[in-house]
């Protein structure tokens, strides 16, 4: 029945999506998004106010032993906000510059009513020269280690962004943002940013380390130092907002090498033979291509391909799943319940993804498609079997932008067991989710 559900939703929604494609076809392609308050006579001041929604529907075939509300649950469908973003950001004059960014993410059934949304940036800069060297401070996304250590949310190209280079997402960060102070800027084709961040409060940490596997230290943060780099081979990227798309859909070809790195001091603990507390620095290391061109008029190619290794030390390994829709476990698992799987550990990940946009005119007038996948390849120490996990999915382009998109994907992932004191494979889950997007 809930299956059955789930396919009408889709159906409804896909109607009124062609219906909202023939209503503004007449209408020209999409323009620049936002809504810009100029300051000045020619526009070099100005205020800008932009926003996201991200709509789910979701069928999750869920891990051994979820439950929800205390029930056992195989499978369950559900309608979530994935994402609801407003931006409010300018340029008071020609040295400041500020940012702000106010919403919610993964707001679903079990989410706390009437409570959840809050700042994800609140930062103020400085531009010593506007190109080369600017500075700043706040809760910002000035982050280092891989190109989609901060993305660019409304043009991601895949289901989400590969969040496993986001290694401290709501652990001692906000959502990936983090109280920093930090300096950005291009040097020619070398792009740079580079900051000194306070770690926050450790979500959930005990009081002292329960065992010998490494976890995050509840003891007072030492500061966090990152950075990443990137040459730009081709056509140079915007560096107004941290943020880097996923896609350009053929509006300009990029062609990037990055690397970075976060490093803390005495972030990780545990436990020894002895039972005495030992410390462990954190020491995150990426190296990642992005490749993005136009190859006709209508169509377009983007791939993007990373290596990281992480060092949290020994044993420690996190289970994530965005937007759960679980609520808990029944017994022990190894790779969490509902929807989660070990995303992010000490070892090593390689992750690809492409994507092959389709021309104009397809559904409707000024429709795109962007059929691609995505994979994560995972060692981690904590697991005795590699983990993989794979997305197949499309994107359709209503307008030809990111302004108005449908997506459907298919991501498949591992669930383990422990046997004989490995933690070994079991089985492997699937979630497929519809996922309708507006921004402007």
């Amino acid at each position: 029945m809930e299956k059955r559900l789930f396919i009408a939703s889709i159906c409804l929604l896909l109607l009124s999506v062609y219906s909202n494609a023939q209503d503004t076809s007449q209408k020209g392609k999409p323009k620049n998004s936002g809504v810009v308050f100029n300051l000045n006579e020619d526009g070099s001041h100005y205020v800008k106010l932009s926003g996201l929604g991200q709509i789910w529907l979701r069928n999750t075939q869920m891990n051994p032993g979820t439950t929800i509300n205390g029930y056992e649950t195989d499978s369950y469908s559900d309608i979530s906000i994935r994402r609801l973003r407003f931006q409010i950001f300018g340029q008071i004059t020609d040295k400041v510059f500020f940012y702000s960014q106010f919403g919610q993410n993964n707001f679903n059934f079990h989410s706390p009513k009437y409570d959840g949304a809050f700042f994800h940036d609140a930062l103020i800069e400085y531009a010593v020269d506007k190109e080369k060297l600017s500075f700043g401070a706040g809760l910002t996304g000035w982050n280092g280690l891989t190109r989609y250590a901060s993305p660019s949310t409304g043009s991601i190209m895949s289901l989400d962004a590969p969040l496993y280079q986001q290694a401290t997402n709501g652990v001692n960060d906000q959502f990936l943002r983090k109280l920093s102070v930090y300096a950005k800027g291009q040097l020619g084709k070398l792009d740079y940013r580079i900051a000194l961040t306070q770690p926050m409060t450790v979500s959930g940490a005990p009081e002292a380390p329960t065992g010998t596997d490494f976890s995050f230290s509840n003891e007072p943060p030492k500061k966090q130092v990152q950075g990443y780099f990137k040459y730009m081979l081709m056509g140079k990227e915007s560096n107004l907002t941290p943020y880097e798309a996923g896609s350009y859909l053929g509006k300009k070809s990029v062609f990037n090498i990055g690397g970075g790195f976060i490093y803390q001091q005495d972030a990780m603990w545990a436990l020894d033979n002895n039972a005495e507390i030992v410390n462990k620095d954190m020491v995150l290391f990426g190296l990642d291509i992005f490749y993005d061109k136009p190859l006709t008029d209508e169509t377009a190619l983007t791939a993007y391909a990373a290596y990281t290794n992480y060092d949290f030390g020994n044993g420690y390994v996190r289970n994530v799943g965005v937007n759960n829709a679980a609520t808990g476990s029944g017994g022990a698992t190894v790779g969490g319940y509902g929807g989660a799987f070990p995303m992010v550990g000490t070892g090593n990940t390689m992750y690809a993804q492409a994507g092959y946009l389709f021309g104009e005119n397809i559904i409707s007038e000024g429709g795109k498609l962007q059929p691609f996948a995505a994979l994560q390849y995972s060692d981690y120490d904590y697991l005795d079997d590699s983990m993989v996990m794979y997305e197949l999915g499309a994107n359709y382009l209503i307008q030809g932008g990111h302004n108005s998109k449908l997506s459907f994907v298919y991501q498949s992932r591992p669930t383990y067991k422990n046997e004989a004191g490995e933690n070994v494979l079991d089985t492997r889950k699937g979630m497929a989710v519809l996922q309708y997007q507006v921004s402007f």
